[in-house]
């Protein structure tokens, strides 16, 4: 004689369809975000076969006229002179904007977040955020008035009885003045993850912080920093994830022929050899290289970070 009692499985079904329904405005609202990520994110990954190929515009990337070199197209970027330029570069670049970049947004933030007048708090984000949205053409275009043979730095320094050329085709000053051009650029758009997450500490924390003496520094050290750690490890991996990958667009419109042994990078290079030069095979097999080399930092950060302080993106 059989139950109609349903069984653990069938609950289980349940719960979980239930579950579905009253989700629904969340799928509903992931869901452009979704395709947009499929569509220009998946499907031009097809795209990569182009690196293992003589390719030429107009032949399919898979049929009898494709040109199959296997791994032509890397060796010939590993043995060419500019390989170890670029990695050089790149590593530098990405490195010293990490080190002096990465931890102004937080500094920014925790000291934002304390400050408690809501029009002196609003005018510093508002100043902060306006960098972000300035196109990187005119941002450029200021950096490169500033620095100058006859700009800004150079009359100040001229006020102080110092002679400075032409900083804009000093090779050694680049990396100095795209780091800075960066952060100043991003440090405010970037502090809003931080003060997002600061926004959903209990109060009740501070004040009972309060009632012990604890004093404002000390409250942001064991109640603030503790709380946003998950997230700083987070953006942290992403930050080593993408060394590889520098600010392109900035530097192009950047650096010029006196300045290009500490300026070229895997981005100007794919663009100068592979879309200037119609070089499609070659600059897709140096695209290539350049995102497995972040797959394979991205993943020893995640696992460091995960051994070290048990936060992870998986």
């Amino acid at each position: 004689m059989q139950s109609n009692t349903p069984g653990r499985g069938d609950r289980r079904l349940h719960k979980l369809s239930r579950r579905a329904r009253n989700s629904i405005e969340l799928y509903l609202i992931m869901l452009p975000v979704v395709v947009l990520i499929f569509t220009f994110s998946y499907i031009p990954i097809y795209g990569v076969l182009i690196a293992f190929q003589d390719y030429r515009p107009g032949v399919p990337f898979i049929g009898p006229d494709a040109r199959w070199v296997g791994l032509k197209n890397f060796r010939e970027f590993v043995n060419s002179f500019y390989f170890d330029r670029i990695l050089r570069n790149t590593v530098t670049l990405s490195f010293l904007n990490l080190i002096m970049g990465f931890w102004v947004p937080i500094v920014f933030a925790v000291f934002l977040n304390e400050i408690r007048g809501g029009r002196v708090r609003k005018t510093m984000q508002t100043v902060s955020y306006l960098p972000h949205f300035i196109s990187a053409v005119v941002m450029a275009g200021f950096v490169l008035t500033f620095i100058s043979s006859d700009g800004l730095i150079s009359e100040i320094a001229g006020l102080f009885g110092f002679q400075i050329r032409a900083i804009s085709s000093n090779a050694d000053a680049f990396k100095w003045v795209y780091v800075i051009t960066n952060i100043w650029k991003g440090f405010g758009w970037s502090s809003i993850l931080y003060l997002s997450s600061m926004a959903s500490i209990d109060p009740e924390l501070y004040e009972a912080a309060s009632m012990d003496g604890a004093t404002r520094l000390r409250k942001m050290y064991h109640i603030t920093l503790p709380f946003i750690t998950p997230l700083i490890i987070i953006q942290l991996i992403f930050a080593i994830g993408s060394m590889m990958t520098s600010n392109t667009e900035l530097i192009l419109l950047l650096y010029n022929n006196a300045v290009l042994k500490s300026a070229d990078v895997f981005g100007t290079y794919v663009y100068r050899e592979g879309l200037v030069g119609g070089r499609f095979s070659f600059g897709s097999s140096v695209n290539f290289m350049q995102t497995s080399m972040n797959f394979l930092l991205i993943f020893a950060a995640n696992k460091i970070c995960d051994r070290l302080t048990n936060f992870s993106l998986w």
